[in-house]
């Protein structure tokens, strides 16, 4: 207790009163920290005993995540600290030298192991399941090309490529049956899962959950982004696996990406470097349009090439951030990596990718956050990081049915489960395609719109909303814009021929 007569002791303890805040804050974290471990103590004790060890590894993966995200505040990039890209941090693809021969080929392709990222449901386009099992082109799904792909090349140079598919809780069953009609391919599948986390409350930051069956209770689980893919690789064994068979590199993308193909040019920058530079991590970057401005970009930042995600920029950057001069490229999430390199980070404990925070609102109106880390922000802890910028053909996502049309459509060509761009299309550029939300967005009820898929080889935009439908060998030629206002009907008849059209109304072709 402290006495009148002591005022030095008076001024010492008033001067802490900003640490005094401090040791507040952190008194809290390690509060919120020991809760948490104690509730994921409680609900691993629920665990079936066969599924305790991996459960186990995926909770201190999560309390990592969980004291990073408390120790971490503000913004993880100061905006005045991000340099000028080095002349030497992207690479121009059509720059790359080919390999010699086919010999040479083989001999690379021996190294590779290819990884598809295959966590996510088709919920937003109306689809139950993964959705790497939508029907993107004559009935084929996204598995099914790249299955294509991997068995085209495994017999084109008598190697054998593993596809490895990253699956989530959400993915694995339907995945694990699906994959059985390809077993007398020449393609080794192997698949593993994400790590499976808890959600947690935003207003108490524990688990919502008191019990470890996920199936129960899937609305309190989630899977943790694909930044997860390092740590989750490693735990299944494929890495050690891997690096065990001579196998040197990985290439990982979205299995959604169609343009995301095993390019030669690329693999054979990293295994027969002509500078001697071995790159340990390539990020295939592409030129930012209008349309990309919400996607990722590269940045030099303490000596070391980055990633940028929107959600690292601060408020009042972020029309910097979406502007083409200053940030010309984008991320295409095609990524190389080397594998002894990941198995290095990550004993060494290097791994730091930034969090983002998904703040979500469950049907029950419990408020959550999602803890979460993107796989290409690993890039800054691997050594000779570089980008590469490709062309746009290889980046061709499906995220909605307006991507779906074009796929579709004669405006690309399909060879091996590989896609193209119609050699009859006059110019490079993809058209700029917007369905409306209410009668479009479900994969579904698109189909049902559509006698055909129209063509649009010459097709520069297209704007479609309300209640239309389209006949059979109908074409789109420049800019269409068709709009039936609420409560009208457009039926655009078969062999309908429209450039540079307005169609706005009531139009119904009635059968007679």
């Amino acid at each position: 207790m402290l006495s009148a007569e002591d005022p030095d002791k008076k001024v010492s303890g008033h001067s802490r009163g900003s640490s005094g805040s401090h040791d507040f804050r952190e008194a809290t974290k390690r509060d919120a920290l020991n809760h948490l471990r104690k509730d994921l103590d409680s609900i691993l004790n629920t665990c079936k005993e066969e599924n305790k060890t991996q459960t186990n590894a995926e909770f201190q993966g999560f309390l990592k995540l969980f004291q990073r995200f408390l120790e971490e505040s503000g913004p993880s990039v100061n905006w005045d600290k991000i340099e000028k890209l080095p002349a030497d941090a992207v690479k121009e693809h059509h720059t790359l030298p080919k390999p010699e021969d086919n010999e040479a080929i083989t001999k690379m392709l021996n190294k590779l192991v290819v990884i598809k990222l295959n966590g996510g449901l088709g919920t937003s386009m109306g689809c139950h399941g993964p959705k790497s099992v939508i029907s993107v082109r004559n009935d084929l799904t996204f598995l099914d090309l790249t299955v294509q792909q991997i068995e085209h090349l495994n017999k084109t140079y008598n190697v054998n490529v593993p596809l490895v598919l990253m699956n989530s809780f959400n993915t694995d069953d339907d995945t694990e049956k699906i994959i059985r009609k390809y077993k007398n391919l020449q393609v080794e599948i192997h698949t593993f899962n994400q790590s499976c986390y808890p959600r947690i409350s935003r207003d108490t930051l524990l688990p919502i959950t008191k019990n470890c069956d996920v199936q129960k209770d899937l609305e309190a689980w989630y899977p943790p982004g694909h930044g997860d893919f390092y740590l989750s690789f490693q735990n299944s064994g494929l890495l050690k696996k891997f690096l065990g068979s001579g196998k040197e590199y990985c290439f990982i993308s979205n299995i959604d990406n169609l343009g995301a193909t095993v390019d030669i040019n690329i693999l054979n920058l990293l295994l027969n470097p002509k500078d001697n530079v071995q790159h340990e991590f390539v990020m295939e970057v592409t030129d930012k349009t209008k349309a990309d401005v919400k996607g990722g970009t590269l940045i030099q930042y303490g000596n070391k090439l980055r990633l940028l995600e929107i959600a690292q920029v601060p408020k009042e950057h972020v029309e910097d951030f979406k502007s083409v001069k200053k940030f010309q490229f984008f991320n295409t999430n095609n990524l190389w990596a080397k594998l002894d390199a990941i198995e290095r980070v990550l004993r060494e404990d290097k791994l730091r990718m930034e969090i983002i925070i998904n703040n979500k609102s469950l049907a029950n109106n419990v408020n959550v956050i999602q803890l979460e880390t993107a796989v290409g922000a690993a890039m800054k802890t691997f050594e000779n990081a570089i980008g590469i910028n490709v062309p746009r053909s290889r980046f061709l996502p499906v995220k909605k049915t307006s991507d779906l049309l074009l796929v579709m459509s004669n405006l690309y060509t399909l060879k091996n489960g590989s896609l193209s761009m119609s050699p009859q299309r006059m110019f490079p550029t993809t058209p700029l395609v917007k369905l409306g939300d209410n009668h479009f967005s479900k994969v579904k009820e698109f189909l049902g719109r559509f006698a055909a898929i129209p063509d649009l080889l010459e097709l520069d935009h297209l704007t479609v909303s309300g209640d239309v439908t389209f006949g059979r060998g109908v074409s789109l030629k420049g800019t269409v814009i068709i709009i039936a206002n609420h409560g009208d009907r457009i039926d655009i008849p078969s062999g309908a021929n429209l450039e540079n059209k307005i169609v706005s109304g009531n139009m119904r072709i009635l059968d007679h």
